[in-house]
């Protein structure tokens, strides 16, 4: 028998080796509750955590089973991702950043932290895009589903992301599950049917669905929209809104004709998504822009959705008079988390059909949230069928290219099929990639930050400190950990990591994947500044207690490169797994505690130490930005001036606030990249090359800002006289762009200030080492920066009558 008491003590968990079964009793030994599951079969040993969760060991699975504080239900959480890949494109941007990369690193997390869950992802491989796409390469949608299904499979191995089962849609268990959903929604009165407009192209002879169609948002005006979506502005549209449209393969223009079809009753089940709503948004884990996208449709009243199509490439509609059309790719496409997971398991209900005991976590991007968390949620509540609907939803902003946008048709940007080509290993671009994750607003990426970040960040930062201490383990010491006898200042190290490691958790807990990596480079930078500050290399040639001193610091570092490969592995797996074989790790050290625990006792032996990071040239980043820079938008023709001198009258055309504001963002953020450029003392060939573009934005807005209404004929301002005059260009001031993050963001910031600034002081007062308070005042004032961002200040700005340098009052 084994046994386990709560926090409070006022329950004891019991089980043995030979049955299935977890005893609750209360502290008379009176049998509370008794749990059985086939799955805890020869179960070894039983925790009960801090926070009251029940943990038995050695299930069938040999994971962690968990219980919930009374013993009674198992808990589980099953993670899905909206793939983003529909089967005719090759995405970086979209796909890999947005969703794929970093909800794949919160599944390995939670394992590192035994929790029980199942992650699934795969194509969404019915829908008009497929079949466009099928036809624009001269073959069947299934050939094109089968062709991009295995690239990307290929492309997700070399990126090292494993899922528990990567699926498909195009399967017979997603046409039994769909049609199933449908005919409940049917038996209990959520479906209607009605007459639908369509465009119907009579060259083609067939009706254009969804992206068959393409013309003018109506909208945002937007010239390039599809007939399902408006990419510019996010709208959803009818293709008969749209202004002068065409057929897309044709190119003539299509009439409008009627199409009987089935309908969606959202706003008969809009009570009942409110009310799973209102609570999941108190007790989930929603991103803002999940709660106020999600919202803004509520807000506006749910109409009914159409979710049947004249297409041959899908679903049937099993109902009669409907049995020539198919479902609409966004009715059936979330349902392939559910079928992806019954071709995983045949236990699948125990995950879908269990809302007691399975959380359900969304990771997308911000465009497709409304399928999420409004239609295929109503869909599952309209069923009526125990299935388990989303609680938590994690969406992310938009990643751009440089100072402008990815474009696949302009070859602007790197996509998944050239990053293993570019020479820069998988574990590089991922760190990269989630290091500038758009969590709360729009972000970019940028080559030479990459090379930043690479150089600095991983090679000098990261990288330095777990060589340096592991060859000092193997040249010092015969590779073998010292008997470690901590001091005060060991002792210090071990609360400053540990308060990391409780930041780390707290990040991760709540999908703030860019904190979490802070929290990594952070424990580094502190392994650093205590190899610097105690000097092992000194101490190695002293008496015999500098040199026990010095296996003590080098035996600590060690341990906490081991931590550091434990909490890396969710991000960088392969780096990861080198760093373990390097120390000749036990596999027992992948778990993440809430403390530092050392994993390396005193004899260990490690393996053999080398670098883990390669230097990223500059000549070799100038080569990938000019390869990727793609054609560019087409330039705009300047207008010839009249004879004379005189300027035509577009000579002047006033140019667009949102133009304006557009460029003055671009000028800010040009400048903030030079300043970090500067002072991390990078090459002078990037250095310039960024100036230059810096100088030309900033030429670019102040020609905007020239006043349009003036006209100058040969005068402007004379020697000697003063003030502004007609037709003499101003000096143009430049401020942060008017942006700002949510609220809870703009807390959390000034919440992290707060405690960094306290630190701050707290090491000053105990005079810490110069090193050590540099640092953190370092991090104080980056996440000051980070605040006057979020609340669309200029960062650079001096303090209301601060005094500049070299200046008196």
């Amino acid at each position: 028998w084994k046994c386990a008491v709560n926090p409070t003590g006022d329950k004891i968990f019991v089980t043995n080796l030979d049955h299935h079964k977890v005893l609750t009793l209360a502290r008379d030994g009176t049998v509370l509750f008794t749990f059985t599951d086939p799955d805890l079969k020869w179960p070894c040993g039983i925790h009960v955590t801090a926070q009251g969760q029940v943990l038995v060991c050695g299930g069938t699975s040999n994971n962690l089973m968990q219980l919930d504080g009374e013993g009674r239900k198992k808990l589980a959480t099953l993670a899905t991702n909206r793939d983003g890949l529909s089967t005719y494109s090759v995405k970086y941007r979209g796909t890999y950043r947005d969703t794929v990369l970093p909800y794949h690193d919160i599944p390995r997390y939670c394992r590192l932290r035994n929790y029980n869950v199942l992650y699934i992802c795969g194509t969404d491989e019915y829908g008009t895009a497929t079949e466009t796409k099928a036809i624009a390469e001269g073959l069947t949608p299934q050939q094109i589903c089968d062709k991009y299904s295995a690239l990307h499979r290929d492309i997700y191995k070399w990126f090292n992301i494993d899922f528990d089962y990567f699926g498909r849609t195009t399967t017979e268990q997603q046409k039994v599950i769909a049609q199933d959903i449908f005919w409940h929604l049917h038996k209990n009165g959520y479906v209607l049917t009605n007459s639908v407009e369509q465009l119907h192209c009579e060259n083609c002879d067939r009706f254009l669905a969804d992206r068959f169609a393409e013309g003018t948002c109506p909208m945002c005006k937007y010239d390039d929209a599809r007939g399902d979506q408006c990419d510019a502005c996010g709208k959803l549209i009818n293709a008969v809104e749209l202004i002068n449209p065409k057929c897309k393969l044709c190119g003539n223009r299509p009439k409008v004709r009627s199409s009987e079809h089935l309908f969606l009753d959202l706003p008969k089940a809009e009570p009942k998504l409110q009310v799973h709503l209102d609570s999941v948004f108190q007790t989930g884990l929603w991103t803002n822009n999940a709660k106020v996208i999600t919202k803004s449709w509520i807000r506006d009243g749910l109409k009914p959705r159409c979710i049947s199509r004249d297409l041959k490439w899908g679903i049937p509609v099993p109902l009669e008079g409907f049995t020539d059309k198919v479902f609409y790719v966004w009715f059936d496409a979330p349902i392939g988390y559910i079928s992806i997971t019954a071709n995983y398991t045949e236990h699948w209900a125990h995950w879908w059909k269990n809302p007691e005991h399975v959380q359900l976590y969304n990771f997308l991007g911000k465009d497709n949230v409304p399928f999420h968390s409004v239609i295929f949620p109503a869909s599952l509540l309209g069923a009526d069928d125990h299935y388990t609907v989303v609680g938590h939803m994690s969406a992310t902003e938009y990643l751009n290219y440089e100072d402008g946008k990815f474009s696949k048709s302009r070859g602007t940007g790197v996509f998944g099929d050239q990053a293993r080509d570019t020479g820069i290993p998988a574990d590089i671009y991922r760190f990269y990639l989630l290091y500038v994750r758009p969590e709360t607003q729009d972000s970019s990426f940028s080559w030479d930050d990459l090379f930043l970040k690479n150089n600095s960040e991983l090679l000098n930062n990261l990288g330095n400190f777990i060589n340096r201490a592991l060859m000092f383990v193997s040249n010092s010491f015969g590779g073998s950990i010292q008997q470690m006898d901590l001091l005060a200042d060991d002792f210090n190290l071990i609360a400053l990591v540990t308060r990391e490691l409780r930041s780390y958790i707290d990040n991760m807990e709540n999908a703030r994947i860019r904190d979490s990596i802070r929290n990594i480079l952070s424990i580094s930078r502190l392994g650093n500044q205590f190899m610097q500050e105690n000097k092992p290399w000194v101490l190695v040639k002293g008496s015999d207690i500098e040199k026990s001193r010095a296996g003590t610091v080098v035996s600590l570092a060690a341990n906490l490169a081991c931590l550091l490969s434990v909490l890396l592995h969710p991000f960088m797996p392969e780096v990861s797994a080198t760093i373990q074989r390097q120390l000749n790790a036990p596999q027992s050290c992948n778990v993440v505690y809430e403390d530092f625990v050392c994993h390396l006792d005193p004899g260990h032996k490690i393996g053999q130490p080398s670098p883990l990071f390669q230097k990223i040239e500059a000549s070799t980043i100038a080569e990938l930005k000019k390869r990727f820079a793609g054609q560019g938008p087409a330039a705009p023709s300047k207008p010839k001036p009249k004879k004379g001198g005189e300027p035509s009258q577009n000579s002047q055309t006033a140019t667009s606030p949102a133009e304006v504001e557009r460029l003055q963002g671009e000028v800010t953020s040009q400048a903030n990249k030079v300043r970090d450029l500067k002072a991390k003392k990078a090459e002078k060939g990037v250095i310039d090359a960024e100036v230059k573009l810096l100088l030309d934005l900033k030429k670019q807005l102040a020609d905007t800002q020239v006043p349009s209404a003036v006209t100058e004929t040969g005068g402007g301002k004379k020697k000697g006289e003063k003030g502004d005059q007609p037709g003499v260009k101003q000096e143009v001031k430049v401020t942060a762009n008017n942006v700002t993050s949510s609220p809870a963001e703009v807390e959390r910031l000034n919440k992290l200030v707060t405690e960094q600034g306290n630190k701050v002081r707290e090491l000053k007062t105990a005079k810490a080492g110069k090193v050590l308070v540099d640092t953190e005042v370092s991090k104080l004032l980056d996440l000051k920066r980070r605040l006057a961002l979020a609340q669309g200040e200029n960062p650079d700005a001096s303090p209301a009558g601060g005094k500049q340098k070299g200046k008196k009052k």
